[in-house]
């Protein structure tokens, strides 16, 4: 937030369409005070300025010692001896340039804390925290307790005797076309059946644009009754009028008030505990006392349980006890105890992230009242990071070393510490996932050694909305690539990490550089991918190489993560089909009844008219097979396409569209305007009267078809010249002509065009569905279709043309305020919902639609770094349970988390015998340095070791052999190279072949044959 209370929408845009503007204006007013500067302090600290609070003040009345190093990542070897919070306060600062960050180095008192309107206390005392807690709760100020020891982790909320949460879940509220109100008691509303209404039992809607049942348009919230996925009741309609047709259901969302206990009171009470790992309900009960026994054993020993000692958790233990003697639970984790007195003294980076990333999203929900928050205490443990086998290891290998790794020495001594550091690691992705595992990395010391090394690739350039929540940019390096930024920011805070940085795209074009030689070098790949494709591409590499893959994704407040683990869990897998939310052409043509529909619209127009076109044109004017290549696209495309280059070629005055001046730009605008938005709809009305009828006697224009009308330009409506503005800049940028941005000069010239009168063809043809338009296409081209394109081949064959010059096509960027993208998208966007009678969305939710933005916040992406860091514990030390695996799914929002084992993978059957997809048939092309293998010893090898006979063999789409005698004797590479007819690139030195066998023909699944060359 800036001080004149406006968001800064390029910087906060992501996390704006978590929160949005209301939540972010309330969170602008709000001070925060966080006391404890270690890894959580500065974990908690960073998300929450990052965040967009009014001010943060980070207090810490300590000095910088070794362990501190193992996760406070804005601390470094030269901070010894210093004070943590003023040794932080830069790095924190050039977070975020809206907040004020200062430091306190003095003790927590009452005058203190009672500036803030939200306290947060890490690394704290209980006696601290009850004495703070009564006090904030008496002064109604929000008061949070985090905590990390070791493997385990505690948060704690009490915002206050009655807290209003203003919306509960942040989902957008559900709106969906009415089919039809019966007259009934009670009235039963069905949904139009392009979509579910996705409204729950005791949901809240409203009713708009409903005719002849009018009275639901002016009655308020309606509490509903769920029936199906298409229908639901409301109360009694039999005194309504008849309904007729349309009608749209917009749920309300309900503000509801939640009550706390402080905290000396909450910590009798066990019903407040928050689960999130249910297979762990009792150890979490447990752990509640063990917090507190914890806090009385530091209270008596002036120190945490020593690592690994014996005696310390049979003392720790005798606590929990005598605490259970008022609590009565049943089940006490008596080994869960014995691990957090182990433990204790540990300091993880990966701990801190999740839990860090969980009390900073509860700050946010303190100052905004968006979410729901947690009511009131959680407890989280990773403690099946600890080695799989029971033996109790040496005290002496987990001993402080004067390291800045000891805070992790103190849980997994120092053989772990260094194998970490010999490991090779392949990190895709630099964005806010990457960020965040790079930082864990670092801090945790992978690749650290001198064999160690990691690589991270990523093709992207820093732009300013990463700034919000990919927290190694700063405002400098806008234009930079990020791999090579973030490498240099994670080696500031360990010189000793080894990072090579890529701008490479994953994907089969870069197989040159991650290669067979490159996958077998690594111990394991992190997947900080935001696509599906790119996450489906790098597992298929890691399950050929064998390699385990961590994954993670984020979408706004929810999060998930996955861990691959070679002949234990299933991979990732292939995509999952999306094409169920695709929208289909009718509906995008014709037939818009949501805003979607209509950005989506006005992003297909932008792209044909400012992008495809000039493309096609350049595409022509320097390839003389462009003409003949279009025409075997079908002759209806090839109408279109080469009618579009004509047009963008041929001068205006002689019937084409290319401008000489600003003034021809601007003409075309407004006669494109005239033409989407007044003549299209009156020849659509022309086909279809708004009293049509269909076959069965149902009004045509109803459901989820709305009736449009059409528009009437006046250049004194702001969104009809905000067209012409945008579209006639954008036309004119395609042929290098300057425009302006000048709305009177615009008027002046949009007085002297001319626009042409428009009549309406009974002759066109409007299809009504998709399958429509498909029947109409295998009809293929009528006589006047073929003579038209004939005189188009002509017209362009001629030699004046070819001379032009080529134009510049525009690849469409939506977070530039400057370039008319938006503009453009906006305006043409909410003009069709106005022909729709759709309600217009702000040029905030259209850039979230048009731009496919996916929401994201600091807060999330941190506590999913950190359960992909605490898998990545388990993959080093070669854990073989898969109980000791978590694959995760999470949405601070509403404190869901659920934790579970991954799946195995699935078990497949070739000839009686079971694989799996990480089965293969391991083949040696150049035994022993032989001369490599013809095609018939590989069959014979195949058969000799696996008892299968090969029938056929692919490789991709080329089908090596389905019995051809004449290649038996051939190396297996030279069949290659002679049914492919290309060479194989010498980076490949392993071919894929998917066999088919005699035994069983019919198998879908069977073991690749991996050969090597």
């Amino acid at each position: 937030m800036s001080g004149s209370g406006q968001i800064d929408e390029s910087f906060y845009s992501r996390q704006l369409y978590v929160l949005g503007h209301e939540a972010m204006h309330r969170m602008g007013a709000a001070s925060v005070l966080i006391a404890g500067m270690r890894g959580l302090g500065v974990e908690i600290a960073k998300n929450v300025i990052l965040s967009g609070v009014k001010s943060v003040t980070v207090q810490d009345e300590g000095q910088t010692a070794w362990a501190d190093l193992s996760s406070q990542f804005f601390l470094k070897e030269s901070h010894l001896g210093q004070n943590r919070a003023t040794c932080c306060l830069q790095q924190l600062s050039a977070l975020n340039p809206h907040v004020l960050v200062s430091a306190h180095t003095g003790p927590l008192d009452e005058d203190l804390l009672q500036k803030f309107q939200v306290v947060v206390l890490t690394d704290s005392s209980l006696d601290d925290q009850k004495r703070f807690g009564d006090l904030c709760h008496s002064q109604g100020i929000k008061f949070i307790v985090a905590d990390t020891k070791g493997l385990c982790g505690q948060l704690f909320c009490d915002f206050g005797e009655e807290f209003e949460v203003l919306d509960q879940d942040g989902e957008t509220p559900v709106s969906v076309m009415v089919q039809h109100i019966s007259k009934d008691n009670p009235g039963v509303v069905v949904c139009a059946d392009d979509q579910k209404h996705g409204l729950e039992d005791g949901s809240k809607v409203v009713f708009s644009e409903v005719q002849g049942m009018t009275e639901l348009n002016s009655i308020g919230p309606v509490e509903i009754k769920f029936l199906s996925s298409y229908s639901f009741s409301i109360g009694d309609t039999s005194a309504f009028s008849e309904y007729k047709r349309g009608g749209v259901v917009t749920e309300v969302k309900q503000s509801c008030r939640v009550h706390f206990k402080p905290l000396t009171e909450a910590l009798q009470d066990h019903q407040l505990l928050t689960m999130n790992d249910f297979g762990k309900i009792s150890r979490h009960q447990t752990l509640h006392l063990a917090f507190q026994a914890l806090h009385s054993f530091v209270k008596k020993e002036q120190q945490l349980p020593r690592s690994w000692s014996q005696s310390d958790a049979d003392s720790l233990l005798a606590t929990v006890r005598e605490l259970n003697k008022v609590a009565q639970l049943t089940n006490l984790d008596e080994a869960a105890v014995r691990s957090l007195s182990y433990t204790a003294r540990g300091d993880l980076a990966p701990m801190n992230a999740f839990i860090g990333g969980l009390a900073a999203q509860e700050v946010i929900k303190a100052c905004s009242g968006k979410f729901k928050p947690l009511q009131q205490w959680l407890y989280f443990d990773a403690l099946e990071c600890l080695p799989e086998e029971k033996d109790r290891p040496e005290e002496s290998s987990f001993s402080a070393k004067a390291s800045r790794y000891d805070g992790q020495l103190a849980v997994f001594g120092s053989a772990f510490q260094e194998k970490l550091e010999r490991l090779n690691y392949f990190l895709v992705g630099a964005g806010a996932i990457g960020c965040e595992l790079l930082k864990n990395f670092a801090l945790i010391g992978l690749g650290a050694g001198e064999t160690g090394r990691i690589t991270i690739t990523d093709m992207d350039f820093i732009e300013r909305s990463n700034l919000n929540r990919q927290f190694l940019f700063r405002s400098q390096d806008i234009g930079k690539p990020k791999s090579e930024v973030a490498a240099k920011a994670v080696c500031e805070m360990n010189p000793q990490v080894k990072i090579t940085a890529h701008q490479n795209r994953l994907d089969p074009d870069s197989e040159g550089v991650y290669d067979y030689n490159f996958f077998m070098g690594l111990d394991g790949v992190a997947a900080a991918l935001d696509n599906v494709e790119a996450r489906v591409y790098l597992d298929g590499r890691c399950v050929q190489h064998h390699k385990p893959m961590l994954e993670g994704g984020t979408l706004g407040s929810k999060g998930h993560t996955l861990v691959v683990v070679p002949h234990l869990t299933e991979s990732y897998g292939p995509a999952k089909s999306s094409s169920s939310n695709a929208i289909p052409l009718c509906t995008l043509k014709n037939f818009p009844h949501r805003i979607e529909h209509t950005l989506q619209w006005a992003r297909d127009q932008f792209e044909g008219l400012f992008k495809q076109t000039p493309e096609n044109v350049n595409l022509f004017l320097r390839d003389s097979a462009f003409v003949e290549r279009t025409l075997g696209h079908g002759d209806a495309e090839a109408l279109d396409i080469l009618g579009g280059v004509w047009s963008s070629l041929e001068d205006m005055e002689s019937g084409g569209q290319r401008p000489k001046r600003w003034e021809d730009c601007v003409s075309w605008a407004r006669r494109k305007w005239e033409t989407l938005y007044n003549n299209d709809i009156r020849q659509l009305l022309h086909c279809f009267p708004s009293d049509e009828v269909t076959t069965t006697g149902l009004p045509f224009w109803s459901g989820s078809k709305r009736c449009p009308h059409p528009l009437t330009f006046d250049a004194n409506k702001a969104t009809h010249l905000d067209y012409v503005v945008a579209a006639a800049n954008l036309y004119g940028h395609i042929y290098g002509i300057s425009g302006t941005r000048d709305r009177t000069s615009i008027r002046t010239i949009l007085e002297q065009v001319h626009v042409p009168p428009f009549t309406p063809k009974s002759s066109v043809k409007i299809h009504v569905t998709d399958e429509e338009m498909e029947e109409e296409k295998k009809k293929g081209s009528d006589d006047a279709e073929k003579a038209r394109l004939e005189d188009l081949k002509g017209k362009l064959a001629v030699s004046s043309l070819k001379s032009s010059t080529q134009l510049h096509p525009v690849d469409f960027e939506k977070d530039d305020d400057t370039n008319f993208h938006m503009d453009y998208i906006v305006a043409a966007s909410n003009l069709r919902a106005e022909n729709y009678d759709i309600p217009a969305a702000d040029r905030h939710k259209s850039k979230l639609i048009a731009g496919r933005i996916i929401p994201a916040i600091a807060t999330t992406t941190a506590a999913v770094a950190g359960l992909m860091c605490l898998e990545l514990y388990k993959l080093v030390q070669g854990h073989q349970k898969i109980s000791s695996y978590r694959t995760a799914y999470i949405n601070l929002a509403v404190q869901y988390f659920v934790l579970s084992q991954p799946s195995r993978p699935q078990h497949f059957e070739v000839a009686g015998k079971k694989y799996t997809l990480w089965d293969d048939f391991l083949v040696e092309g150049r035994g022993g340095g032989q001369q490599e293998m013809t095609l018939e010893d590989l069959l014979q090898y195949i058969k000799e070791k696996y008892s299968l006979n090969v029938s056929s063999l692919f490789y991709g789409t080329a089908f090596l052999y389905n019995g051809q005698e004449d290649r038996l004797k051939k190396s297996v590479s030279d069949v290659v190279k002679m049914v492919t007819k290309k060479d194989i690139p010498p980076h490949v030195k392993r071919l894929e072949l998917i066999p088919s066998f005699e035994e069983d023909e019919d198998c879908e699944s069977v073991p690749t044959i991996r050969y090597l060359l």
